[in-house]
């Protein structure tokens, strides 16, 4: 090589270095992927500006948000998913524990701008007859709307989002930073379902099939070597997450269970997902003693020929044909 190769070879290398170390020194503070706790106000920009959503229950109480579906208090959220605006979540990147600001967003980054063309016409036949009413709302065809109004056997209804055309203002506050594994799944489960699920954390030993290289000696130059394996221990970091009938029937979540949990392992470093389903035979109404009589919680003989009496049917030759049956099934 060359005097002057070497010289652009060793500047390339500098270079690559210096930019190294630039991004290092850029990626300081909070960071995507970064789960932390935000104390926020959304607002739409107008005089009075309707509140959108908060986290304090001052302001909650103040515009008379409804308490009881909600806890007003900070968030527990991941940084760089897409669960905060965009703009916000510039905002908040690079800085530390502790900031808060303000950002407005506008309309086509928010709820996206008003369309006119979402305002449609449609059958009144397609809205249930307890929403055929102006301001209700309703699903048809699997859109969300609005009914503006009713006309004979036609609605006017509004496809845009409630908050369509309106700039929303932004205030935030980083209250703290969530470091623990466990209460960042269940941010991220409530985050994707809105559920607060019983789970848990361990390691796991478990048997693995492990491809094995074969020993060079063995290998016959001329013929392809047999892939071999051999059982081994493993550890798996695992989050257990104990369904519930919600969780069983979110729709969200049967749709998309595969990809959530592949997010999950991803943002936290887990090996596996485990979702475990408990049925304890409650709730399952009549049960095998409802079924077979006199067996726990069932029917007994004396049920049952009271049972027949009332039906005017011969109890006593019912009885003697069942008891018989059962004596020729034990022989």
């Amino acid at each position: 090589m060359s005097d002057e190769a070497e010289a652009d070879e060793a500047e390339q290398a500098d270079d690559v270095a210096e930019n190294e170390e630039t991004a290092e020194a850029e990626q300081t503070g909070l960071q995507a992927g970064d789960f932390v706790e935000l104390d926020y106000t959304a607002r739409t920009v107008e005089e009075d500006g309707m509140v959108v959503d908060t986290t304090d229950p001052e302001v909650a109480e103040a515009e008379g948000l409804d308490e009881e579906d909600r806890e007003f208090e900070p968030r527990k959220l991941v940084l760089g998913e897409g669960f905060l605006f965009e703009a916000v979540e510039d905002d908040i990147i690079g800085g530390e524990m502790g900031d808060s600001g303000t950002v407005e967003i506008p309309a086509a980054e928010a709820f996206g701008e008003f369309d006119e063309d979402d305002v449609r016409t449609v059958s009144v036949n397609k809205i249930p007859e307890d929403d055929q009413y102006p301001g209700a709302q309703v699903q048809v065809d699997g859109e969300q709307g609005r009914v503006e109004t009713l006309v004979g056997g036609r609605a006017r209804v509004d496809f845009n989002h409630p908050l369509a055309g309106e700039d929303i203002e932004y205030d935030y506050e980083v209250v703290g930073e969530v470091d623990d594994q466990l209460e960042q799944a269940r941010s991220l489960f409530d985050m994707y379902l809105g559920m607060d699920l019983e789970m848990w954390v361990q390691t796991d030993e478990v048997e693995e099939e492990e491809l094995v290289q074969p020993d060079e000696d063995d290998v016959d130059e001329d013929e392809e070597p047999e892939p071999e394996t051999e059982v081994v221990e493993v550890e798996k970091e695992t989050l257990y997450i104990e369904a519930n009938p919600q969780l069983s029937m979110n729709q969200q979540w049967m749709m998309q269970k595969q990809q959530i949990c592949q997010q999950v392992t991803d943002l936290l470093g887990l090996d596996r997902v485990i979702v475990q389903e408990i049925l304890d035979g409650s709730g399952m109404g009549m049960g095998m003693g409802g079924m077979m009589g006199g067996m726990g919680g069932g029917p007994g003989d004396e049920d049952i020929e009271e049972a027949l009496e009332d039906a005017d049917v011969d109890a006593d030759e019912i009885m003697e044909e069942i008891e018989g049956a059962a004596e020729e099934a034990n022989e």
